[in-house]
């Protein structure tokens, strides 16, 4: 009998019944988790291990664990992806966006606002998307992708994003299946001349590609019709950027603004499946499309900054500062952090970022929620008060502490 009860105690002890896990590389506790995929919004702690989401549970023993954060009074939620940024910085003089002085290295203007993921819109095309990738791709720890520009020569300003015969579908979508890992989409941006050709040559490539299209609308005279863009040209699954912009000599809004309503096709086109995306910019966001698209209950799919040299020093600021913008515009923070997680890695076809499903990549951004008299303007001058206020405390990118603002963890990481 003896024999007996210690060879079944041996069994369950090897089948894990009385054996303990093993200790975790960190443990987040406390936190307030919002994570839109998994409708979880609540208190929860989260163990990571081996750079992956090991368990999200309302208690997690910590005992043993690597590294605790202490995330008591915080907000906790997957990365952070910015869609709309520029990233492809260089030293090239005349290049604009791409290998130029207007983009921003990534790990400077990120990881203290809790990005793990930005997608570069555009600075690269087919032929300088290698530069791209061994200069600032291959040497980022926030993880860069990249909305390859439908002009060959990428995002260079002047004639160089208004030659037509450097748009070609299918050299920027055989580059896009080349590096399929990095390229998420096409982009197209800059044209002038009044017609549709660069969107119509970037949703060929898309296409082909199978990616989806972001399109920079706009700086035509005369203008071109945004119903026809959404309706006609566009596909279901599109993102047309710089959605609150106001630029209305060259560019039609999606408000109309003699009688202050959002246009009724706007609507439409969200629910026929174009993903509207804000990218903010230096003079792509105005109040006054703005709050009468919140009024008429239009709220984007996806936040973004459209970050560069200029638009961070204006009214823009970065990714938290227009999330907080959006509080004001009667977005809840759920949607807010939906617009800003799950909805961008559902927009380029990446669902294995933007939540903190077990077994998920550990990218994770830690909040405090500030309170007090904040001023949130617009390039027009206008200023709407606010009471909230984000700030990033802490930022996880793959399990690793990249950014810890108060120093929330234990132990401290000693500098070598």
């Amino acid at each position: 009998m003896y024999r007996l009860v210690v060879f079944l105690f041996s069994i369950l002890f090897s089948v894990g019944v009385y054996a303990q896990s093993p200790p975790y590389d960190m443990v987040i506790k406390g936190g307030h988790v919002i994570d839109p995929k998994n409708n979880i919004d609540g208190k929860m702690d989260i163990a990571i291990q081996d750079g992956k989401v090991a368990l999200v549970s309302s208690h997690i023993n910590d005992e043993g664990a690597r590294q605790v954060v202490n995330a008591s009074g915080m907000y906790v939620t997957p990365g952070l992806i910015d869609i709309h940024g520029h990233v492809f910085a260089g030293t090239e003089p005349d290049h604009a966006y791409s290998n130029g002085f207007s983009s921003v290295m990534p790990d400077g203007f990120y990881q203290r606002v809790g990005v793990t993921t930005v997608v570069d819109a555009g600075g690269a095309g087919w032929r300088s998307f290698p530069t791209f990738k061994k200069n600032i791709i291959d040497h980022s720890q926030v993880r860069v992708l990249s909305f390859l520009n439908i002009v060959g020569e990428g995002m260079r300003g002047g004639i160089y994003e208004q030659n037509i015969n450097d748009m070609d579908p299918l050299m920027a979508a055989n580059a896009a299946m080349q590096y399929k890992d990095y390229i998420v989409g096409i982009k197209v941006a800059h044209y002038k001349s009044p017609d549709f050709i660069n969107v119509d040559r970037g949703v060929e490539a898309g296409k082909l590609a199978d990616i989806p299209v972001m399109v920079d609308f706009g700086g035509t005279k005369p203008r071109l019709s945004i119903e026809a863009l959404f309706m006609e040209h566009l596909r279901p699954g599109d993102i047309f950027t710089h959605t609150f912009g106001q630029l209305l000599e060259t560019k039609e809004a999606i408000v109309d603004i003699k009688t202050n309503t959002l246009k009724p096709f706007v609507l439409a086109a969200q629910q026929r499946g174009i993903i509207f995306d804000v990218g903010y910019g230096g003079s792509s966001f105005t109040y006054s499309q703005a709050i009468p698209a919140a009024k008429a209950g239009f709220h984007p799919n996806t936040i973004s900054t459209d970050l560069h040299t200029s638009s961070m020093k204006s009214s823009m600021k970065d990714m938290l500062s227009v999330m907080s913008k959006f509080l004001e515009l009667d977005m809840d923070l759920p949607a807010v952090i939906k617009a800003s997680t799950w909805s961008p890695a559902q927009a380029i076809k990446r669902e294995e970022l933007g939540h903190l499903s077990k077994g998920a990549i550990a990218d994770v951004s830690i909040f405090t929620m500030r309170h007090g008299n904040f001023g949130f303007y617009d390039l027009a001058g206008y200023k709407m008060e606010g009471k909230r206020k984000l700030e990033c405390e802490m930022t996880i990118i793959g399990g690793k502490i990249v950014y810890d603002l108060n120093g929330i963890v234990s132990p401290l990481p000693k500098r070598k």
